[in-house]
């Protein structure tokens, strides 16, 4: 039987973290110093019945490149929460290493979500990367949610963007592209807003009376042509964007 976000048991036998062989009833005296020998590390227990028989630390080494993703998202103005159902240890030094902001552990999925709407009604606006099952309802909660490429069907199908890269250099990546391209549209409105603003009053001989200047029907259609051209090149120009994590184009 799987018990989410702590392990799994059958029969006799118990496999999963503190949490489950504490609702188990398992006996951890024995086991008590070198659990906390083993700070840092995700650990995950054997059990048969109350007797404990082995434990495993394992050690999720932290990608070379994520200080680096996260110090853009710092730049770009965002702060960074981690959520991990992992011990409060490991994700202490997880978050002191990467320099995070503020880190909750020992979380199940229903408690990311909890967490997700608690910020959500202080008026955050809430981006959550995950690829887990036990990230699915985050992803789903969460106003944008980024499934990492390599993650379960589950988290690819609740997130709204899928990054296809194994990296947090993606969501940097999709935020700085973001604001490139609201920048983008706010030129081209504006572009837009200035030619009409001149063009229309001369087409409606606003200032014939003044220099006897009209336009006809032919330069009129070649202005809006010429309008729509530099709309669209502007637009274009989002096609040679570079972001700080790939400065060559693919």
């Amino acid at each position: 039987k799987a018990h989410q976000g702590l392990g799994l048991t059958a029969g006799q036998w118990v496999l999963g973290n503190e949490r489950l062989m504490h609702q188990q009833g398992v006996d951890m005296t024995e086991a008590k110093d070198w659990l906390a020998s083993q700070s840092g590390h995700t650990l995950v227990l054997l059990a048969q019945g109350s007797v404990l028989q082995a434990g495993f630390a394992i050690a999720d080494p932290v990608r070379a490149d994520s200080a680096a993703a996260i110090a853009r998202l710092h730049k770009a103005g965002a702060q960074v929460m981690m959520l991990t159902g992992d011990n409060p240890n490991t994700a202490s030094k997880v978050a002191a290493d990467l320099n995070i902001d503020q880190y909750r552990a020992g979380l199940m999925p229903a408690d990311k979500l909890q967490l997700l709407t608690d910020l959500q009604a202080q008026g955050y606006t809430v981006a959550m990367v995950g690829d887990g099952i036990n990230d699915a309802p985050a992803l789903s909660q969460a106003n944008i949610g980024f499934a990492i490429g390599g993650g379960t069907d589950v988290a690819l199908e609740s997130a709204d963007m899928c990054l296809l890269r194994d990296s947090l250099h993606g969501v940097a990546d999709a935020i700085e592209l973001s604001y490139a391209t609201l920048k983008n549209i706010r030129q081209n409105l504006w572009g837009a807003f200035g030619y009409n603003t001149l063009g229309i009053p001369i087409a409606a001989g606003v200032f014939y009376p003044l220099t006897g200047m009209l336009l006809s029907p032919m330069v009129a259609g070649l202005a809006m042509s010429l309008s729509s051209f530099t709309v669209v090149t502007n637009a274009n120009r989002l096609r040679f964007f570079k972001t700080q994590s790939r400065p060559h184009k693919d």
